[in-house]
Order: C-alpha cells, then structure tokens, then sequence
C-alpha cells in the first residue's frame, strides 16, 4: 500500500512539474533575448532546455513504475531508489534553501522505501 502512495505522488510530480515548468518557467524563459546560441542559433538550445525539463518527468514516472510493481522483498531496489530520493530532498533542501517544497515529496518517498525496504 505505502509503495503504491508512493507511486501515485510520484505521477502527481511528474504531471504537475511539466505543467508548471512549461506554463510558468520555459514559456517565460524562452521569450528572452538572450539565450545563447548554440549551433547557429536559440532553437537548439530551447529544444535541449525543454528536453532537460520533461526528461525528469519521464524519470519520475519509471521511479512510479518501479514502485508501483515493487514488493517489500526487493530491498536492493527499494533502498536504491530511497537513496536517491533523500539525496534528491536533500538536494532541494539546500540549493533552494526549502523553498522548492519537492524536498517534502522526495523525503516522503525515500521514507517509504526504506519502511517497506526494513519490511521486505
């Protein structure tokens, strides 16, 4: 059940992260005039910025995947996917000084796989 919330918070990231990424960051980001060219002009590098943005939502939702078909036996991949979770929050924690609150969300989700990895 828990790597199930997991999963569905997961989903819910990777959703509202390319939605609001888009609407609220890269739209604004890419009326600029002063992205740098690179290959003969802007468009390849708003192309690889947007790949970049989206790219993490795609991962967030193979982690969901892997959790939702998860088992508390596979403790390897559970405490894998926590570590790079509490890394992640912690990440956020420190670059955005807890303003960014996807540290809750990466705590939250590290916290489950190692409850259901001491479990397993």
């Amino acid at each position: 059940m828990l790597l199930a919330v997991a999963s569905l918070i997961l989903l819910l990231i990777a959703v509202v992260h390319s939605y609001l990424g888009e609407k609220y960051i890269l739209i604004r980001l890419f009326k600029r005039d002063n992205i740098p060219h690179l290959l003969g002009g802007d468009h390849f590098t708003k192309g690889t910025l947007r790949f970049c943005w989206h790219i993490l939502s795609v991962c967030a939702l193979g982690f969901a995947a892997l959790l939702f078909t998860a088992s508390p036996a596979d403790t390897l991949l559970l405490l894998i996917i926590g570590s790079v979770f509490l890394l992640s929050a912690l990440l956020a924690l420190f670059f955005t000084k807890a303003k960014h609150l996807s540290w809750l969300a990466f705590g939250l989700i590290s916290t489950i796989c190692f409850i259901e990895a001491l479990r397993g």
